[in-house]
């Protein structure tokens, strides 16, 4: 057994320890109105701390964790957590969509700050609920020049996709980590996802490998639970890849996989299932959730280190897999479109209520026709609407890669360009009343051939179930830098 865990390097100023501390855990043991002890709770952590596992992750919304995780660091200060490495305390912010002024995300970074008591956060993660709303560029440009500011040493994103950390990245946001669900239930990360961070220089962060304690000798062998019977919400959370992944008998053939693999190496089911998860290439840690004060896994957790996985391990497990289902879609789809796989289920109402990027205004002397403007000072100029609906027809105007700022979005990256247009394309539909879904029509003009199979594969990821209309065309120049522009027409029910 290893004395303590090995550690990685994020970047030449941040170093972490492969398996990290996640306190999502404290939202659930607060419910009902109960606030955890700050003392007790940091108490835990420092024991976390002392056996090499100082790493914590954490989110604006996870009840009081930044609060305990702020008096941690200052008992950590003060020399009781002798013998660890300089802890490192991760956070989120999640933010409603909406406009991304300078006020509103200096502010969601101060609020953090000011709760974990530091100067500067080790690592702030980004997180966006509709990419339908493309602000999250704009949340990220102001993050990164707060960044530059030094109230922010690193910059990552929680359950983004592919296609959107590509725009980040492109757009030349130094991005370190994306932290997203992987496991053996749920493997969308092990494909287009890390193959982008392995080339790119960005890391995962995995959570969600051991599906919220399911995977784990308690649940072997036993009959498939009734709803009732799971009380937190991680589990029930995970309950539902379960049932996406092939439902109760799939998931104890892996179950009985992973025992015969710990019981030949003298480990839990808990343990191989984390060092699957682990040895992705593209994984710098797992993150592994902490009841705190409740239970401490320390010790199983360093277990993880005593043994490696060998080609019949791997046979082992790809047999159990192949009884699986993969689940659908990309990193972060969880969230944003059904089947939505969440502690709370259908999260339809909660997108529906966020805020429009833009609003429809009725057009003065023709009723029945509505137009979206996005603010520009050239849409007056030039006379013309970003979208119009005429009855149930939604036209949106040629649309390039522009955002708040009026910046060139991905300068030279043609699939990044069309991610985004097509976000402020789905933004004019919103604010009308439609969706990619109504779109029958699409017209794709490049300033060079050349590009077509990268915009074609990014227009195919959101269009590729709906097959509108779509024509192609290589023209002399478009206006500005940009290598891509669309327009689209959609008709409504």
């Amino acid at each position: 057994m290893p004395k303590a865990p090995p550690r990685i390097a994020l970047a030449p100023d941040l170093e972490i320890c492969r398996v990290v501390v996640g306190l999502w855990q404290v939202a659930d043991m607060e419910r009902g109105g109960r606030t955890l002890d700050p003392e007790a709770a940091s108490s835990a952590m420092l024991n976390y701390a002392r056996a090499g596992f100082d790493s914590f992750d954490m989110a604006d919304h996870y009840g009081t964790a930044e609060l305990i995780a702020g008096r941690f660091l200052s008992r950590a200060a003060g020399g009781e957590a002798a013998g660890s490495a300089r802890p490192a305390c991760f956070t989120k912010w999640c933010p409603t969509p909406g406009p991304m002024t300078a006020d509103i995300v200096r502010e969601g970074v101060e609020r953090s700050r000011k709760r974990l008591g530091v100067e500067t956060v080790e690592l702030l993660q980004f997180h966006w609920w509709a990419f339908e709303h493309p602000a999250y560029l704009d949340a990220m440009n102001r993050l990164n020049a707060l960044r530059r500011e030094g109230l922010i040493r690193h910059l990552g994103v929680t359950n983004f996709d592919t296609a959107h950390l590509r725009v980040l990245v492109k757009h030349g946001i130094p991005v370190v980590t994306n932290q997203v669900s992987f496991s053996l239930l749920d493997r969308r990360a092990a494909g287009e996802m890390s193959a982008f961070c392995m080339e790119n220089g960005v890391r995962l962060l995995a959570y969600g490998a051991l599906a919220g304690g399911l995977m784990s000798e308690r649940w072997l062998g036993r009959s498939e639970p009734a709803s009732g019977e799971i009380a937190d919400w991680s589990k029930m959370k995970y309950k539902r890849f379960v049932d996406a992944a092939g439902g109760w008998a799939a998931f104890q053939t892996i179950l009985r996989a992973l025992q015969a693999i710990a019981r030949r190496h003298g480990v839990s089911i808990a343990n191989v299932a984390t060092r699957w998860t682990l040895d992705h290439p593209a994984v710098a840690a797992v993150i592994v959730g902490a009841r705190l004060g409740e239970r401490d896994h320390a010790n199983d957790n360093l277990a993880i280190f005593s043994f490696a996985l060998d080609d019949d391990d791997r046979a082992r497990i790809d047999v159990a897999l192949a009884a699986t289902t993969a689940i659908a879609g990309d990193c972060g789809d969880e969230y944003r479109r059904p089947p939505f796989l969440t502690a709370l289920g259908d999260l339809t109402d909660h997108l529906d209520s966020m805020p429009k990027a833009y609003v429809a205004a009725p057009v003065e002397g023709r009723p029945g026709r509505l137009r979206v403007s996005t603010g520009s000072a050239f849409e007056p100029i030039a006379g013309y609407s970003r979208a119009v609906r005429i009855g149930n027809r939604v036209l949106v105007s040629g649309t390039t890669a522009t955002n708040g700022a009026d910046e060139v979005v991905c300068p030279g990256d043609p699939a990044g360009q069309t991610t985004f247009i097509l976000d402020k394309i789905a933004a004019s539909l919103a604010a009308l009343g439609a969706g990619l879904d109504d779109v029958v029509r699409t017209r794709v003009y490049l300033a060079d051939a050349n590009h077509w199979e990268p915009v074609s594969r990014a227009h195919g990821r959101r269009f590729g179930a709906v097959r509108p209309a779509n024509t192609m065309l290589e023209i002399g120049r478009l206006i500005g830098e940009y290598l891509v522009e669309i327009e689209a027409e959609a008709v409504v029910g």
